[in-house]
């Protein structure tokens, strides 16, 4: 087995005393997911491993995925590669940004291996249709390659993150984490002992997303899975918008507690949760668990 696919130990589970949680009686644990692996950390390597895995074992001679200009999910994909010395093919969304200096986010792809891809955003939104798919390949050059769904969220990578949750067993009545596309939640909860609740906090707006995890716990697990709810509200702007007021609770979160914040996911999640806190939404004596699913 290539070193990159072998199961790794599980990650750390650290409690932290913060007063904006102990005043209300709650005790706060961060599972930190993201030192689970050095170069694909949390929930990319939980979703991307059972897929990787897939793709070698079908002798698949690249992978494809999906992402816009500042996918985590990208970089994952393309460090994954580069690991396994497998190609990698990343569709980006917006034709415009061809003819542009690549952002860090998609340099650091390139500087991996991956060869990007760029499409229109009508082609973008339509690319689980079949046929739009079969065509997008072609353009591609990679009608043979495994593809991995946009944010990683397939059937695989919820028996992935469903190996999270048994983790979390018994640690913590609430366990919290940050969603895009859901996938990590949705096997999160499948995951978790009965008397457990996941808590999803999606980091985009417009309330899509519970629909979206039924849809893939149905695909895995033949149904629904596990208890789990969403707070929304907290989306900050939407996806990759990081206000002034978000940064500043970041850096006050890492001063704290010594924690790298990662922005776009982990600092939404951390600020959701100590307004919650804070407005008396977990009993007293409830233990909170936080996974941490990436760094910055």
């Amino acid at each position: 087995m290539n070193d990159a696919l072998r199961p790794r130990p599980a990650s750390p589970l650290v409690e932290v005393v913060d007063g904006r949680f102990a005043v209300h009686g709650v005790r706060l644990l961060l599972k930190r997911d993201d030192l689970v692996h050095p170069e694909l950390p949390g929930n990319k390597w939980r979703k991307l491993a059972p897929n990787l895995r897939a793709a070698v074992d079908g002798g698949r001679p690249a992978l494809l995925t999906f992402g816009g200009a500042y996918s985590n999910h990208l970089r994952a994909t393309a460090a994954a590669g580069r690991l396994l010395g497998l190609p990698t093919v990343g569709v980006v969304r917006g034709e415009e940004l061809a003819g542009r200096p690549l952002n860090d986010s998609l340099a650091r792809c390139a500087a991996d291996g991956m060869r990007l891809h760029f499409v229109s955003r009508q082609d973008y939104r339509r690319k689980a249709e079949p046929e739009v798919l079969a065509r997008l390949l072609r353009e591609a050059g990679a009608a043979e390659a495994y593809v991995i769904p946009e944010g990683g969220s397939n059937a695989l990578a919820l028996r992935g993150c469903r190996e999270l949750g048994r983790e979390l067993r018994g640690m913590g009545d609430v366990v919290a984490v940050a969603c895009g596309t859901g996938g990590t939640l949705a096997g999160l909860a499948a995951g978790l002992a009965p008397g457990q609740r996941a808590l999803g906090v999606p980091v985009l707006a417009g309330g899509f997303l519970g629909a979206e995890i039924r849809s893939l716990q149905a695909a895995a697990f033949g149904g629904p899975a596990g208890d789990w709810t969403l707070a929304e509200g907290f989306a900050h702007g939407g996806y990759a918008r990081v206000p002034a007021e978000l940064d500043d609770f970041a850096a006050d979160f890492e001063s704290r507690h010594g924690l790298p914040v990662e922005r776009i996911y982990v600092a939404k999640l951390l600020w959701a949760l100590t307004a919650l806190a804070e407005c008396g939404t977990f009993a007293r004596g409830t233990t909170l668990t936080a996974v941490i699913t990436g760094r910055p």
